[in-house]
């Protein structure tokens, strides 16, 4: 099988595309990486490793805002979280689904930015379309080692890859994370990534537009709430503000010398 995938690219930090990168952050929608995981990726670029987010569509489904200014926005906190680079795949919003054309797209992005961590969507959310963009994700981390599905972007043919480390990051549901990593130093880069997303979320001492319907995001509400959550897990490990995350397969150690 043979593709020829085109990725929208939304940002990239230099002319010359910085690959392998260390992370690679694939979502459903703009604005679901920095809700979930944007402390993370604040930490990890700030540490000097180069960090890439993938979303699978415009969020054109959604009650506010419009693609183009979704677009921008996404560059916006590409910008603030000092991303290597950002794509969007044009998967149509609120029809994610494992089609091979779809699943290649995905492989594109494994192969192309090949990470050893892969941060994507739980398997279980308020959202079918996090729940789908699960199911792709796992189709494509598999498929992404098969020689025979040839993938060629930005006039390269990309070899075969299967990241490192898989992880799921939480979003609306809760789930019982297997480990939580503290993000207090970078919890306002965070907030300013998900600020960014302005016409989704609610800002504060920003003036709201009237004429789009509220969400659950764009409520004060969800903000106080996302803060909290945030707040739960960092006491869990004794820190401010944590962000907890699911490993897919089993963390192994060669000794019990590495965690310390």
């Amino acid at each position: 099988m043979n593709f020829t995938i085109t990725p929208d690219l939304i940002y990239r930090r230099t002319e010359a595309a910085e690959t392998p990168v260390d992370m690679l952050v694939i979502a459903a929608h703009p604005d679901d990486a920095e809700l979930s995981s944007g402390g993370v990726i604040a930490q990890m670029a700030s540490e000097g490793k180069r960090v890439a987010i993938v979303e699978c569509t415009q969020g054109e489904m959604g009650s506010r805002g419009t693609p183009a200014i979704r677009r921008a926005e996404a560059a916006e906190a590409a910008r603030i979280l000092n991303l290597t680079e950002r794509w969007n795949l044009h998967i149509p919003d609120g029809a994610i689904d494992s089609s091979p054309e779809n699943v290649a797209k995905v492989i594109a992005a494994m192969r192309y930015f090949r990470p050893n961590i892969l941060l994507f969507p739980p398997a279980f959310e308020r959202h079918h379309d996090h729940e789908n963009a699960h199911r792709l994700v796992r189709a494509a981390y598999f498929q992404s080692g098969l020689s025979k599905i040839e993938i060629e972007a930005f006039g390269q043919k990309l070899p075969t890859y299967r990241p490192k480390r898989l992880f799921t990051y939480m979003q609306t549901y809760e789930f019982e994370p297997n480990f939580y990593v503290d993000v207090s130093a970078h919890f306002e880069t965070k907030l300013q990534s998900y600020y960014a997303h302005a016409s989704q979320v609610f800002v504060p001492g920003a003036v709201q537009n009237q004429n789009e319907p509220q969400t659950l995001i764009s409520s004060p509400e969800f903000l106080e709430y996302l803060k909290a959550r945030a707040r739960h897990f960092g006491g869990k490990i004794g820190v401010q503000y944590a962000e907890g995350f699911t490993s897919v397969e089993p963390l192994g150690f060669g000794s019990m010398s590495d965690l310390l």
